[in-house]
């Protein structure tokens, strides 16, 4: 196996365990490093080779999740067309990786750290941005700050990512009760 290749496969492997931790991290943020490998399904050992420590394992979790949002939000380009089909883009974008959000939101280690925070501000500009575009247009009501529907977004994601991973949500209509929720609410219409 060449170098390159060896390298890769350490880059796979990292992140493959970064995500089989996470979902145990956001259920239990203390958990323990054993229980972190276990999960990963790997030794404690190979665990440390991989993440020095758990403050490495917290941060790399974090650059992860942030690059994997900032990807989703590129992808669902909430910047282009009607303010609600791109909402409803912008969550099939991040359903995926509502735990990683979930992770961001929960994590208090990360707080205060300015390249993170930096990151985490361009995030939500993104959202903002949308919201209010979507409040211009007349798509999105205005006495709702565009900051709380970013926030109501964000928990909704996160809790969205906590309720599949609990079972009270199948992961197959997680995309779609969210972007129910937060678009029309909990209130039951007349059916007439």
């Amino acid at each position: 196996m060449s170098h390159l290749m060896y390298l890769r496969l350490m880059a796979t492997d990292r992140v493959r365990v970064l995500r089989a931790t996470v979902r145990v991290l956001v259920r239990q943020p203390n958990a323990p490093m054993d229980e972190l490998a276990k999960a990963a399904g790997i030794s404690r050992a190979t665990l440390h080779r991989l993440v020095p420590s758990r403050n490495a394992l917290v941060k790399q979790l974090a650059e992860l999740a942030l690059a994997d949002a900032r990807a989703a939000i590129e992808r669902a380009r909430p910047e282009q067309g009607e303010p609600v089909a791109a909402v409803r883009r912008l969550v099939a974008e991040l359903v995926p990786i509502a735990d990683l959000w979930a992770f961001l939101m929960g994590e208090n280690q990360i707080a205060g750290d300015p390249e993170m925070d930096q990151l985490w501000a361009e995030l939500d500009l993104a959202l903002i941005g949308l919201f209010r575009r979507g409040q211009e247009s007349g798509a999105f009501r205005v006495e709702l700050p565009a900051e709380f529907l970013t926030d109501a977004l964000s928990s909704l994601l996160a809790g969205t990512g906590w309720a599949v991973q609990h079972g009270r949500l199948a992961a197959k209509d997680a995309n779609r009760v969210l972007t129910e929720l937060l678009l029309n609410g909990a209130v039951r219409r007349n059916q007439s």
